[in-house]
Formats: C-alpha cells, sequence, structure tokens
C-alpha cells in the first residue's frame, strides 16, 4: 500500500496531509553541516554514494517527513552533457565552456556521470520505511540552459534569454539535448527506486508567455510524455516557479501528474484556477519557516484550507533557508500533522 505522500501523488484526497520540504536535506540540519565538514565539498558529497544517501535520510529521521528527496543537483545533467562543474565556496556553481561562447556539439558527454546517482537512489529507498516516499528529481530544460548558456546563475537570465531570441534554432538544440538526457537521468533514478519525481524550473518566471509555451511547456511535456510510455505508475510533479497566472496552462498542457506553486501564488486562487482534482504541492513561504511567529500557523492553516478539496502535499514555495531554526520545522510539522478535513 502507497504511503500518504504517494496516494496523494496519484490522486486521492485523504483526511491527512503529507508534508516533505524543499532542500530538507541541507545546509539548516547540525547533522548535515557536520558530515560535509567531514567529507569535503558539495560536489564531492553528491559523488559519494553512502554520504549522499545518509544526508538524504538525515531529516527522514529527525523529522519523519513523509518522503524523502534525493540529495543532488540539478547540474548533474550538464555535468554529464560534458561541461566541466565546480561549486565555488561564496559564487555558487560555475559551468565551463559557456555555450553563449561555446558550441553544443564541442561537448564530450560523459553519462557514466549519472551512475552513482542511482546507486544513492537505491541505497536511500533500502533505509527507508515502506510508507515514506522516495523522491527523485531533475532541473527542467529551460532552468538547466540557463547555467549552461550564462555558466552560472543570474538574476535574470538575461544571456540566455538573449540568446533564445538571437538563435532560436542553436537554442532548441540546447534544450533538445537537454530533453533526452533528462528522460534518460529520471528513468534511472526510477529504475533504482524513486517512487515519484520533480521537475525544478526555478527560472520559469523570467520568459515572456510566448517564450514560456516555447520553452517551458513544450519541454516538459516532452519529458512527461517519455517518462510515462516507459513508467506509467509515477508520478511526475512540476514546478514552474514564477510561472504565475500561466500556471494552469503548465498544468494542462504538460500533463505533470501533479503541479507544484511558489510561495508568490495566493493558494485559494490556485485551487479554483488549476484543472479540478489535479494533486497540488506548496506553498508556505520559506520565510515565514525562517521567522516563525504568530503567523506560521495561520498562513499554513490558510494554505491546507484551501487544498481541502484536492489531494494536496503540503510544501513550501521554494528551498527551505539555511538558517532555519530546527524548532520552527517542528513548529509546522505538528501544525500540518494535526490538521485534517
Amino acid at each position: 500500500m502507497p504511503g500518504l505522500l504517494l496516494e496523494n501523488l496519484l490522486g486521492t484526497n485523504t483526511s491527512k496531509r503529507p508534508v516533505w520540504l524543499m532542500r530538507q536535506a541541507g545546509r539548516y540540519l547540525p547533522e548535515y553541516r557536520a558530515l560535509r565538514a567531514e567529507k569535503g565539498g558539495f560536489l564531492a558529497l553528491v559523488y559519494d554514494t553512502d554520504a549522499a544517501a545518509e544526508i538524504t535520510l538525515q531529516p527522514i529521521r529527525r523529522f519523519g517527513f513523509d518522503g524523502a528527496i534525493l540529495f543532488s543537483d540539478i547540474l548533474i545533467v550538464p555535468y554529464a552533457m560534458g561541461q566541466n562543474l565546480e561549486f565555488l565556496a561564496g559564487e555558487g556553481p560555475k559551468l565551463s565552456p559557456r555555450l553563449v561562447d561555446s558550441a553544443l556539439e564541442n561537448l564530450t558527454a560523459v553519462p557514466e556521470r549519472l551512475t552513482p546517482i542511482y546507486e544513492t537512489v537505491r541505497k536511500v529507498r533500502a533505509g527507508l520505511d515502506s510508507d515514506k516516499t522516495m523522491l527523485g528529481f531533475a532541473g527542467s530544460p529551460w532552468t538547466v540552459a540557463t547555467y549552461m548558456c550564462a555558466g552560472e546563475g543570474s538574476r535574470d537570465q538575461h544571456e540566455t534569454r538573449a540568446m533564445a531570441y538571437r538563435d532560436p534554432s542553436a537554442f532548441a538544440a540546447i534544450i533538445q539535448a537537454i530533453v533526452g538526457v533528462t528522460v534518460e537521468y529520471l528513468s534511472g533514478q526510477i529504475q533504482a527506486g524513486a517512487e515519484a519525481v520533480q521537475l525544478f524550473d526555478s527560472w520559469a518566471g523570467s520568459l515572456s508567455p510566448a517564450q514560456f509555451e516555447r520553452w517551458v511547456i513544450a519541454p516538459n511535456a516532452a519529458i512527461v510524455s517519455a517518462i510515462k510510455a516507459r513508467h506509467p505508475e509515477t508520478p511526475i510533479i512540476g514546478f514552474p516557479k514564477g510561472a504565475g497566472e500561466k500556471l494552469p496552462a503548465y498544468a494542462r498542457e504538460t500533463s505533470v501528474d501533479a503541479v507544484g506553486i511558489d510561495e508568490t501564488i495566493d493558494p485559494i486562487w490556485a485551487a479554483r484556477e488549476l484543472p479540478g482534482g489535479l494533486p497540488v504541492q506548496g506553498n508556505l513561504d520559506p520565510l515565514l519557516l525562517l521567522s516563525g511567529g504568530a503567523d506560521l500557523e495561520s498562513q499554513a492553516r490558510r494554505v491546507l484550507d484551501a487544498f481541502a478539496d484536492r489531494p494536496h502535499v503540503f510544501n513550501l514555495g521554494h528551498g527551505i533557508g539555511q538558517f532555519t531554526p530546527i524548532e520552527n520545522v517542528e513548529r509546522l510539522l505538528g501544525i500540518v500533522r494535526n490538521w485534517s478535513r
């Protein structure tokens, strides 16, 4: 029998709500910080499968979340496509060569860079109780492409957006290549034990409606179609951060099994505008969890109440902040666990 999280992702509107938090395996946990100090840098942790599995399981042991999200990074896909990847202290990830300066054809794929991630999934699934769901993930093509083209994250994705307008055929080739690797990557995670997967489109909000249709909806629809052909029983969560009023079209046209919503979306609006019965995930503001205070309970209940009439996975609107107090997470879990429709 599926656990509470998987039940909701498969379309059952349960009386109690499952909960997991994006970036729940990470820097806000003292046990993570201790392991990282022992093991070294971020990429070294990702490729140490024992360490990565341990980090994935740490928040399950501490909090009892309903799902374990794989400890990895969306940039493993361009790394496997042949770009060099570094995580520099205080600067974030760096990819080279940048595809605004170098042709995609110049990259030499290194698909074996995906293999250790599958081993981490296997180890985590073996360490989870049967009522906990193993969640895999990948970055969506638009967001991954912004890093591949610019070589790093940026506030407005200016260089990548300009390239997409200037040379749409070259940019389409980059997107198509990412789609192909992502399908293989997610399929490998599912074969290794992932019971649901999420597509993170962290920079979806930077695009105009026409570009959103072309570079967000269409590539994600292609990935969803391919994964469903191979793994029809595995739910796919789509998370187009910043999609705003384009969210209902994204949900309909990509055919994702559940849609994640960020903290800028009014949950009452989302409950009204999204396709009926579609499972929803979200969407408490991570900064509210960081600050705590009187609003934490009222806003968490507002989210829960808004989605009472459809399957709902409680989560944040984006990743949990590095300095979030443990006691605030514990308080939030008490609120969610004590709620029922």
